[in-house]
This record gives structure tokens, sequence and C-alpha cells, in this order.
């Protein structure tokens, strides 16, 4: 047991070494170089995106993004503020875009009345935008930007 006590010890310290040389500090996280006796400062929040462009889509069924605020919106088993512009009967006077149709739709695929419960908490996948910085670079490509590659075609007098 003291062995490999002795192994672990080791490389404890070996990590702690190569991590000073490699100028991280492998207990640092989140706090940056802040040392662990003084409070870090945290990074500004953010800006709200608040112009009201619908943006578009980067994949199939992906649910649209909200390009407001919505800060103090109630949004809790008693009322739902989303509706008050998005709901069937309010986009006229809104002119704000309807919610889907699925929307209405139970599990059983009945339309009902009312928003279905199982689709009333709008943020659970529509979420408001801000002017963060990107913390990686984006390199998605859409379906429809990619371009096929051509198919290699055999060797004459090949066979496959």
């Amino acid at each position: 047991m003291n062995r490999l006590a002795a192994i672990v010890a080791t490389a404890v310290v070996a990590g702690g070494a190569f991590a000073q040389a490699a100028g991280t500090d492998p207990l640092a996280g989140l706090r940056g170089p802040t040392p662990i006796e003084q409070e870090s400062r945290p990074a500004p929040l953010p800006k709200p995106v608040n112009d009201d462009v619908r943006r578009a889509r980067s994949y199939p069924a992906q649910p649209p993004v909200i390009p407001h605020q919505i800060d103090n919106y109630q949004l809790d088993l008693r009322f739902n503020k989303c509706m008050d512009c998005h709901g069937r009967s309010r986009t006229q006077e809104s002119q704000a875009p309807m919610v889907s149709v699925t929307h209405y739709q139970d599990r059983d695929g009945n339309i009902r009345q009312e928003i279905s419960p199982r689709r009333y908490f709008c943020t659970a996948c529509h979420v408001p935008q801000n002017d963060a910085r990107l913390p990686v670079k984006n390199t998605f490509q859409d379906f429809y930007e990619v371009r096929p590659q051509p198919l290699a075609t055999p060797a004459r007098g090949s066979r496959k």
C-alpha cells in the first residue's frame, strides 16, 4: 500500500510541476489568474438584442430565437406573457408571428383551444439573443451551403 501512495504522490507532484512549466494553474478554473484569497471580477453581462429582426434558422426544426427582450415577462403556471402577442387571437393586432399549430396539439395530436401544457414554457426551447462575443470560432455550415463532392469514377477496365 505504501508503494501505491508513493506512486500517486509522485504523479501529483509531477502533474503540478508540468502545469507550472506550461504556465497554467490547474486550480485556477473560471477564476483565471485571481488569487484565491481575492474576489474575482465577473465579466459584464452582454446586452440583450432588441431589434425584432427574425433570424435565419441554422438547421431544420430549430426553434426560432427570441429577437427581443423578455426581462420581467411573467411565464409561470398562472400566466404566459408571450401569448399576449404570439397567441392565435392576438397576432393581427401585434403583428408578431403566431406560434406553430404544433403548440396547440396534445400528445395524441388533438388540436386544443389553448396552448398545450407541454409547449407552455416558451424558454425551454426558444432563447433570447445577446451581443456576446463567441467564445470559439463558429465553423457551422448550413445544409444548403455544403457543396456535394463529385463521386469518384472507377478506372477503365476495373470491375466493382
